[in-house]
Formats: C-alpha cells, structure tokens, sequence
C-alpha cells in the first residue's frame, strides 16, 4: 500500500502526534518532524542515519515567525529575506533560546527558510509548530525531487509522504551565513550567486567543513548514487576509456547518439533552470540501471551550473 496521499489533514495529526512527515517543497522533498519534538527529531537522525553534529533545517511558514526562532536579524539578512522568500534560500542566523541544540548540532546558530510550495505553506500555517526538514533520503544519498523518490527510500520507515508533485527547482536551497554581519555561502543551490550578490553585493563562499559544519551540505561526499560516477568534461573521451563497462551518461544539452550507453539529457534547449529541476531525478533513473559506471559532464560554471557541478562533485570521483 502507497504511502503517498494529499491529505494534509493527515499531517497534521501524524506531526502532532511525533511521526515524520515527507513534506514537498520547490527545492527538494523533506523528511520533516515537530522541532519542538525530542521524539520527532531523533527519529529523523535515526531514520536518515544522519550525524548528530550535521545541523537541520527549521522551516517556518513566513518571515514574521523568525521572531520565535531567532535571537537577531542582521540587516542584510533583513533584504535577503524580503528578496527571497518564500523561496530556495536558507539563513544561518543566532538562534533563540527557545530552539533545541539537538537541531542545531549545539549550536548557537539555527538555519531557517520560507519554502516556495503552496502545499507545505498551507500545512506550516495550520501547524502551532515550525518544522525541521533536511532532505527525505537516507544520509549521504540522491535528494528526491519526486514522493516515488521517498516512498522508495522510506516506505517501511515513515507513515506518510505529502503529495507536492515535483519538485519545480530540483536542487536544495542556497545556504548563506553571517560573520560581522557580512553575508557568507555555506551552500551553494538553487539560488543563483549572481541574484545574492544583486541585492547585497560580493559574497564569499564557505562551503567544506567535515567535522563541525554550520550548516546542511558540506561534506565533501554527499548526494551520491550508489553506482560509481566520475565527472568530467570530456564525456565522449571518457566513454572510450570505459567501453568494455555497462555506462551510462549525464550530459547538459548536447547527445552523445551513442547507442552502446544509456543517457539522459538535462535540458535539450541549455536551460540551467531545466537541467537543475531534472538533474536528481536523472541521478535516481540512472543508478536504477544496473549500470557499472555513470559519466557526467560539468555543466558551466555560472548561475545554477555552479551549483549543479557542487552537487557532482560531491556525488562522484573526479578526474
């Protein structure tokens, strides 16, 4: 029996009552709990087999929340918020001492975001609770973009996955933190560096830390298939290399119309936007292949391409 239902009436009572909830947003699919729930949360550290010191998300239903949530607002958080939100942005902001460590990995920081999904809006402005949702897939793995995506990963652990449809950006929001009130990004995602730097000028990035990171993302290997995948430029090179291999590949906009390998093309017109929203799904479609390699190529490294190659390169083994 599927665990996929619209029935948001249903999640209310399975939130209220400490279950998790797969909830839909713009970016990804979360795996969402009462964050005021000790229960709610170690069951999503457990059923992800996530670590305890990788801080989650905080999803509120509007920017008036962040007065329970936060203890300041920088000003330049005060123009990102009013700029994006709702929307694929995180903030990294001092935390209220009404927020729990076990969110925060003990922080004293707390990273919150306004999702852009009419579903999820509805449910966050009925619930007297925010949400902690870090993507629905166990640790380390592809982030679903599709309730399939969850119900495949999950459907003997959680209850219930809340039918959004498809994600519309396809890659996790873009997370930015603050030092001396300057703006940093510790995530790059489906907020493009150059529409940040608009609003509130040249922004550095942080974005690696493996031991006691600020925010969701930056570990060095993250959503990765299970099949081995190399990134490269070169894909047709690459292909010659492994042609004794079961191959599949990943292009950006150009066919290989090579009919030895599997592929998937992200966006037959070169649309970044069109390949983001595509780029997980064709990662789960791929590793579902029995494939003994998988070959992308980097997509150009501006706006969204940027992410999509941060994305990669933490999915795969460069060369």
């Amino acid at each position: 029996m599927s665990i996929i239902s619209k029935d948001i009436q249903k999640a209310i009572r399975l939130l209220t009552n400490d279950e998790l909830v797969a909830i839909p947003t713009e970016t990804v699919y979360g795996l969402a709990g009462n964050i005021f729930s000790e229960k709610a949360i170690h069951k999503i550290f457990a059923t992800k087999k996530r670590p305890f010191f990788n801080p989650l998300i905080v999803h509120v239903a509007s920017v008036n929340a962040l007065k329970d949530i936060v203890a300041e607002i920088p000003e330049k958080a005060k123009l990102l918020a009013e700029a994006f939100w709702p929307g694929s942005m995180t903030l990294v902001l001092k935390k209220s001492s009404k927020i729990p460590d076990l969110i925060t990995a003990s922080k004293d920081t707390v990273a919150v975001r306004v999702p852009n999904h009419a579903v999820t809006l509805e449910l966050l402005e009925k619930l007297p609770f925010p949400l902690a949702a870090p993507s629905a897939n166990p640790f380390g793995s592809i982030s679903p973009t599709k309730p399939l995506h969850v119900e495949n990963y999950f459907k003997e652990q959680i209850k219930m996955v809340l039918d959004g449809g498809n994600c519309k950006n396809g890659i996790e929001s873009t997370i930015i933190g603050f030092e001396n009130d300057n703006p940093i990004i510790y995530r790059l995602g489906a907020l493009a560096i150059e529409d940040i730097e608009a609003v509130v000028g040249k922004i550095s990035i942080e974005n690696k830390e493996e031991n006691s990171p600020d925010a969701p993302g930056m570990l060095a290997r993250h959503y990765a298939p299970t099949t081995k995948t190399i990134l490269v430029t070169d894909v047709a090179g690459e292909v010659e290399k492994n042609k004794s291999k079961k191959i599949g590949i990943l292009v950006f906009k150009d066919s290989l119309s090579n009919d030895a390998v599997t592929e998937i093309v992200l966006s037959n017109k070169g649309l970044l936007e069109e390949a983001a929203a595509n780029l997980y799904d064709a990662m789960h479609a791929l590793d579902h292949q029995n494939l003994e390699v998988i070959i992308a190529e980097k997509l150009p490294n501006y706006g969204l391409g940027k992410s999509m190659n941060d994305r990669l390169q933490r999915a795969t083994f460069s060369v």
